[in-house]
């Protein structure tokens, strides 16, 4: 089976600043799996790069086999990839049911529509005609990711979603990333909360100073405790 998502010896930069410097991972059809390492290690920019949202970048990304370095972020999205940022971008005088409208299928096989979404989503259907403003962070944060699903993407890459949110929504949110495993995406996440990510990833990858130092699968976890207990100071 080819990989959903391949880098290898990706460089990426910011300007003169050089962020990423050669990172190899994949990621299989179906597969969950999380980028860990402290702030500033490049996770983000990960992320980013494969959507071509960074500056200068050389190496490889392929995206179902599709050479995607040379392609400009605008058509990266037709390839099937959605990317939900740390800042979630919900527009605060549209409805909850009008912000999942705004997104143009752009995926070959189309997207879901707005009824499957709130299906998936009782909390949003509860919300649907709500504003922007009267959900909570959770709530935007399921929003953000649900908008993704109408453009078709079968990859998506999530940034920090359970950043500053409830236990009770984090539960929510674990929820739905298996949701979404069990439909067949394809999920890279980048989290700083290992609790939240551990139960949830197939395998891991931890980046330091721009580069991948390990890669691991779920049940190797136990015997990496310590170790990422001193890399990521959990």
């Amino acid at each position: 089976m080819s990989a959903a998502l391949e880098l290898r010896d990706v460089h990426a930069w910011y300007g003169e600043s050089h962020i990423l410097h050669g990172v190899s991972l994949e990621v299989q059809p179906g597969e969950v799996v999380t980028l860990l390492g402290r702030n500033g290690a490049g996770r983000t920019t990960t992320l980013r790069a494969i959507m071509g949202l960074t500056g200068a970048r050389s190496g490889s990304i392929r995206i179902h086999g599709t050479e995607a370095i040379g392609i400009a972020a605008h058509r990266i999205a037709h390839l099937g990839v959605g990317y939900c940022p740390e800042e979630r971008g919900i527009y605060a005088s549209l409805s909850c049911r009008e912000n999942l409208m705004l997104p143009p299928r752009v995926a070959p096989e189309g997207g879901m529509s707005v009824e499957e979404i709130l299906g998936m989503f009782p909390n949003l259907r509860e919300r649907a005609d709500s504003p922007g403003t009267r959900l909570s962070g959770g709530e935007q944060q399921m929003l953000a990711v649900a908008r993704i699903l109408r453009t078709g993407a079968r990859i998506l890459l999530l940034d920090e979603i359970s950043e500053g949110l409830a236990p009770v929504i984090v539960q929510a949110l674990a929820a739905m990333v298996r949701a979404l495993r069990a439909r067949g995406y394809t999920i890279v996440m980048v989290e700083q909360n290992f609790r939240f990510a551990a139960p949830l990833a197939d395998r891991f990858y931890v980046l330091e100073h721009g580069m991948v130092v390990d890669m691991f699968s779920s049940a190797q976890l136990p015997a990496r405790a310590e170790r990422l207990s001193e890399m990521l100071g959990v």
